[in-house]
């Protein structure tokens, strides 16, 4: 009998694949609307183009950066005078750290953002199972790397001034976990290429 963790792997394969193959379907699509909107007037252009750029389906470039977060080793002991040694539960990223740099991040101005190889979009959920990351169906492990494009000098004073991520760099000093904030004179984010469509359950008759 396969287990919850390699039911969740196996998912996680399932939808990369398919994540593939909706955007192949999106290209076409995409390439379709040109032909059918090439009588739209100016307008008209511009307020797709908008709508697009809301729903973060169109890639993004520009200047930004980049936030890794990482496990503290496992045999980590406290740093700091004053400080308990560390619980397993200390060692790890939790769901609260990654959700509060993006947040951060959206908050100082973020054009776009990347979570691993993931755009995110309004209705992405950043969720955390142990020490493992499920995001938009696929599993990750750390290291995490969130990417943002955005003016670099404003995202970061948005990241200082975030009191959750404050409260995460006690434990980097404390007991080893891994922050390191790189920016970037020029990256680029691809467009969400995922369903848009809102998932939800139905009550059975």
């Amino acid at each position: 009998m396969l287990r919850l963790p390699d039911l969740i792997a196996e998912r996680s394969r399932e939808n990369g694949t398919l994540e593939s193959s909706t955007a192949e379907l999106r290209q076409e699509v995409e390439a379709l609307a040109e032909e059918r909107d090439e009588g739209r007037s100016a307008a008209e252009r511009r307020r797709a183009e908008q709508l697009a750029d809301t729903a973060q389906t169109e890639e993004v470039s520009g200047a930004g950066l980049t936030v890794t977060l990482t496990d503290a080793p496992s045999d980590a002991t406290a740093r700091l005078p004053g400080w308990p040694e560390p619980e397993p539960d200390y060692l790890v990223i939790h769901q609260q750290d990654l959700q509060a740099v993006v947040n951060a991040l959206w908050a100082g101005g973020a054009q776009g953002i990347q979570v691993m190889d993931q755009r995110l979009i309004s209705t992405s959920a950043v969720r955390c199972v142990g020490n493992t990351l499920i995001l938009q169906g696929r599993l990750y492990s750390p290291p995490y790397e969130v990417t943002a494009v955005g003016d670099p000098e404003r995202l970061r004073e948005a990241l200082d001034r975030s009191p959750a991520i404050s409260t995460y760099k006690q434990y980097v000093e404390a007991y080893g976990l891994g922050w390191e904030v790189e920016g970037h004179d020029d990256t680029t984010l691809p467009g969400y290429s995922g369903p848009v469509d809102l998932q939800y359950a139905e009550p059975l008759d």
